[in-house]
């Protein structure tokens, strides 16, 4: 079973509202939880550089 842990950047509760994270060996699956049959499949790399190009769209 996958073992899925909510963004901290997420409201509080179990509402619909989150993005979720979990690991699978050397893969990153995310999801929305309000579609959670939706899963996105990254590689840590991958997701790094998603998180790194968010951060300088957000700043820049």
């Amino acid at each position: 079973m996958t073992q899925w842990q909510k963004s901290s950047f997420s409201g509080p509760g179990d509402g619909n509202e989150c993005v979720e994270l979990a690991r699978v060996e050397d893969t990153v699956l995310l999801r929305e939880s309000d579609d959670p049959e939706r899963i996105v499949s990254v590689t840590r790399q991958g997701l790094a550089a998603l998180l790194c190009r968010l951060r300088v769209s957000r700043t820049g």
